[in-house]
This record gives C-alpha cells, sequence and structure tokens, in this order.
C-alpha cells in the first residue's frame, strides 16, 4: 500500500504509540481538533509520511482554499493526510495521524497506516474522539472507551449496552490494526449535547489528560481549562433565565451523579446513540 503515501523520515521511536486525530468525523464541541491542536502547538515534530490527497479525498467536498490578493490567485491551500512525529515536554515520542478523513479506498488506506505503524514500531492505536451525550455542564467532563478488547476498554471505563452508530475512518483503521496484533482504544469525551455544535474546550483538555493518564505521553493542555470557564459561564447564563432548561439540567445531574463509581455511565447505549443520530442530523 506504499502507493498511497510518501515516506519522508523513518524515525527511531522505540515502542511508540499511534494517535488517530483525523477530522470529518464524530468531533463534538469540537474536542478532538482543539486537544490535538494544543499538543502539537508547541511540540517538536517532523512530517513522516504524507498520503495522496488526490486519490483519497473528494475535493468537491473538501475544496482547496483559494488565496485572492487584490483580485489575483496567488494560489490555493489544499487539504492533506499527514503521520507526524512529536516529542512531549518529557521526551517521550508519539505518532499523530492528522488532517482529512478519507473519502476513498478506506480499506486500503487503513491497510496503509497499520504497515507503517508495523514498520515504525507502533505497539499501541489509540483514536480520540467527542460525542454528544446526555450529560450536563455542570460537572466534569467523563472520558469513556471502546477497544480491541474488553479488557482494555475497561481500563478507563465504558458504556454499557449495544450501540449501532455509522462508522468513522478511525473505526476502519482500529479493526484491521486489531487484527494485525496491535492493541487499539478510543478516547471518547462525553460533550453536553445541547453545547456540541459550539468550541467546548473542557472536553479538549479532558481527552488530554485521558491520554496521559493511558499512554504516558504528556503534551500539556495549554490554556484549554482556563478556555472552559467563560464557555460554562456562558452556559450559566442561558439556563437560568429559562425554566424548562433549568429541569433538564437538574435531571441531567441526577443522572450523571447516579453513574459515579459504575461501569457504566446513564443513560442507556439506545440513548445515547439516538442523541448521537439527531447531532448528525444537525450537522446536515
Amino acid at each position: 500500500m506504499a502507493d498511497l503515501y510518501e515516506l519522508h523520515e523513518t524515525p527511531d521511536l522505540g515502542d511508540a504509540l499511534l494517535v488517530l486525530a483525523l477530522d470529518g468525523w464524530i468531533d463534538a464541541g469540537y474536542a478532538t481538533t482543539n486537544a490535538v491542536g494544543t499538543m502539537l502547538e508547541h511540540a517538536d515534530q517532523v512530517t513522516v509520511a504524507t498520503f495522496d490527497a488526490d486519490v483519497l479525498l473528494d475535493h468537491r467536498s473538501r475544496r482547496p482554499t483559494m488565496h485572492l490578493v487584490n483580485g489575483v490567485n496567488t494560489g490555493l491551500t489544499w487539504p492533506t493526510i499527514e503521520l507526524r512525529a512529536a516529542v512531549d515536554p518529557g521526551g517521550s515520542e508519539a505518532l499523530f495521524l492528522v488532517g482529512a478523513e478519507p473519502d476513498h479506498l478506506w480499506h486500503a488506506f487503513s491497510a496503509a497506516v497499520v504497515d507503517l505503524a508495523h514498520e515504525l514500531g507502533v505497539l499501541e492505536v489509540v483514536a480520540l474522539g467527542a460525542y454528544p451525550a446526555a450529560v450536563p455542564h455542570t460537572r466534569p467532563v467523563r472520558v469513556v472507551a471502546t477497544g480491541s478488547s474488553a479488557e482494555v476498554a475497561s481500563r478507563v471505563g465504558t458504556v454499557l449496552g449495544r450501540i449501532d452508530v455509522p462508522a468513522g475512518i478511525h473505526a476502519a483503521v482500529e479493526v484491521a490494526a486489531a487484527e494485525s496484533g496491535l492493541l487499539t482504544l478510543d478516547l471518547w469525551a462525553q460533550v453536553p449535547h445541547y453545547a456540541a455544535a459550539l468550541p467546548y474546550p473542557e472536553a479538549s483538555a479532558a481527552l488530554v489528560r485521558a491520554l496521559a493518564d493511558h499512554g504516558g505521553v504528556t503534551f500539556g493542555s495549554g490554556t484549554l481549562d482556563a478556555d472552559a470557564v467563560p464557555v460554562k459561564q456562558r452556559l450559566d447564563e442561558l439556563v437560568a433565565g429559562n425554566d424548562e432548561h433549568q429541569a433538564m439540567l437538574r435531571q441531567l445531574e441526577v443522572q450523571y451523579d447516579s453513574a459515579e463509581g459504575m461501569t457504566g455511565p446513564l443513560p442507556t447505549g439506545d440513548d445515547l446513540a439516538a442523541e448521537l443520530e439527531r447531532f448528525l442530523r444537525d450537522q446536515d
């Protein structure tokens, strides 16, 4: 599958962690986008490989940006898919797959990513994501997990029950990685469903910390915690002005608090799937 990418560097990473953070899929509150942007902003990094965007992307749905200066087209910025190696302040290294989610050749792309992972010494693949959930903004963001095995997912905590939802490219890569013998894990931040369409920095900070706790890479959360304060204050103000919203918030708080210490947080998997489907329709 090497024809899908160009290899620029072959860093000596040892037992590396591969973080999947392609955009275009479920990213409630822009949690993944801002988490990865914060982690990589000041990190030492190098582009290891670039993928063939002309083959993998539909440029009618992901159009390049044209730069006009005084009526002159000075060039285009094209969407990319890149594999980067980054070093955290403590010297730990990780690989980040960033850029646009492919529109085509998911099987071939997944196989190519897995081939690169084995070539570069990856032992585990961790995907970051966030979905709208029936949780209150007045409580800490909860991160739950899915994985290639119940034992792996239980290290973080997971949602009980069966959930059938549309899959993103991360899921396809994870299946291929697991079949090749790699461990896989998804870290999902639960974003209040009523705040899912706007940036929610607390969820981004929660993903950064969850990745550090599980993967041992500490890139830092930058200003995300500080950025979360005015967002929560604004939500407090909006809820305070509506009796129905206040009643909804109290109900969500009861559900959240009753789930503390349990393996599977409330509500049920069916409720979460329905909430996710509503969120996807809103994005359309």
